[in-house]
């Protein structure tokens, strides 16, 4: 094997691991073991997974399946349209139900929708990096619960974007695109919270 191929291998599969809704739920794994019990913490993993994480891949693999969208990393500009409206009805609709259970807004959540609709904005004009802009999300989220949790992911979101760039899935502007609107979100996550 290659040293080209290795790395090819290698990005890709970082590029899986490291995919935003995974990146986003051990981030709430991680959130919720820390400040509640086995049980508390199991049922808000069950609502997030079946009213967030479930139809957000469902969506994607069907459409993938029926030929809608070209590969599930959702490539294509034009097809990513009808994913992020996808993704911000589900997380609204996950952040209304979630209000109505806990008497609270999970500013976690607001921040992330806010991130997804100017993800969707900027796709408008260029195709931002969702795994890339999300792992940097997600850095800053670790970064307000632990200090080397959020250096580490932040290395981490670093090398995400470069494999995506590897894989040929973003371009080098693509990749800045989406990681300059994630470290907006993610100053205004941190400054206020």
């Amino acid at each position: 094997m290659t040293v080209n191929n290795r790395i090819l291998k290698w990005s890709k599969f970082l590029s899986q691991i490291f995919n935003p809704l995974f990146s986003l739920l051990v981030f709430f794994v991680y959130k919720e073991n820390k400040y509640e019990n086995f049980s508390q913490s199991a049922i808000k993993f069950l609502r997030l997974f079946i009213f967030l994480i479930l139809p957000v891949c469902i969506w994607i693999f069907s459409r993938v399946k029926s030929g809608k969208y070209t590969d599930s990393d959702v490539s294509d500009r034009k097809q990513r349209k009808s994913l992020y409206l996808f993704i911000s009805a589900a997380l609204s609709f996950y952040i209304l139900f979630n209000y109505i259970i806990n008497k609270s807004w999970d500013l976690v959540l607001l921040y992330l929708l806010i991130l997804i609709l100017l993800m969707q904005i900027s796709n408008l004009l260029i195709k931002s990096s969702m795994h890339t802009a999300l792992n940097i999300f997600v850095a800053a989220l670790f970064f307000s619960e632990n200090f080397v949790w959020g250096i580490v992911w932040f290395l981490i979101s670093i090398l995400v974007g470069i494999t995506r760039i590897l894989l040929k899935r973003h371009t080098l502007q693509e990749v800045l695109s989406g990681g300059i609107i994630a470290v907006i979100v993610s100053a205004f996550y941190l400054y206020f919270n």
